[in-house]
């Protein structure tokens, strides 16, 4: 029998909106660390500390103002590796939709079912403010695809040259949705 050790234990909870701020600097960590590991996440390599702790006070604003969900993945010792959002703040005329954005797992936390369960908390969160339709976007052919299938997400379609990867280079993204009833 193996026994447990505390990193091993991930749990996902939605932040509160008085918490957001808290979480600042160790959101701004793992997007570091993702985007040093190449992920195509609306940031260039390198990426400043000051740059990711002011993207993460935005999102603590939007938290706060009720216009996005954040939810966290901790480990065993409640260090935060992994994150997803979900935008509820959208057009008048789609209240029963939201978009599911900036879905990141440290390096060291992958393949252990982060992304799993952080995607199956956000179908959770979408139900409970009564959002049926969700929608995200990926690179073409990146890891993230697996799991978006795996997690029921039907794909629309790709967009060629449609980003940038960290390095500069040109990326296509991949369109998925997924109704929840």
């Amino acid at each position: 029998m193996t026994e447990s050790k505390p990193s091993d234990t991930i749990t996902i909870r939605r932040v509160a909106p008085d918490d957001a701020h808290a979480c600042v600097e160790a959101l701004a960590d793992v997007l570091v660390d993702c985007v040093e590991g190449g992920a195509s996440v609306s940031f260039m390599h390198p990426l400043s500390r000051e740059t990711a702790q002011a993207f993460w006070r935005g999102v603590a604003d939007g938290v706060r103002r009720g216009e996005r969900a954040l939810l966290v993945a901790e480990d065993g010792t409640n260090a935060i590796v992994g994150t997803v959002q979900l935008v509820l703040a959208l057009p008048e005329n789609q209240p029963h939709r939201a978009d599911v954005a900036k879905m990141l797992v440290r390096r060291d936390a992958r393949r252990r079912g982060v992304g799993q369960r952080l995607m199956a908390a956000v179908d959770v969160v979408a139900r409970e403010e009564g959002r049926t339709v969700l929608v995200l976007d990926t690179v073409t052919g990146g890891d993230a695809e697996r799991l978006y299938q795996g997690a029921g997400w039907t794909r629309v379609g790709d967009v060629p040259g449609y980003a940038l990867m960290p390095d500069g280079a040109l990326c296509s993204t991949t369109f998925y949705y997924r109704h929840l009833m």
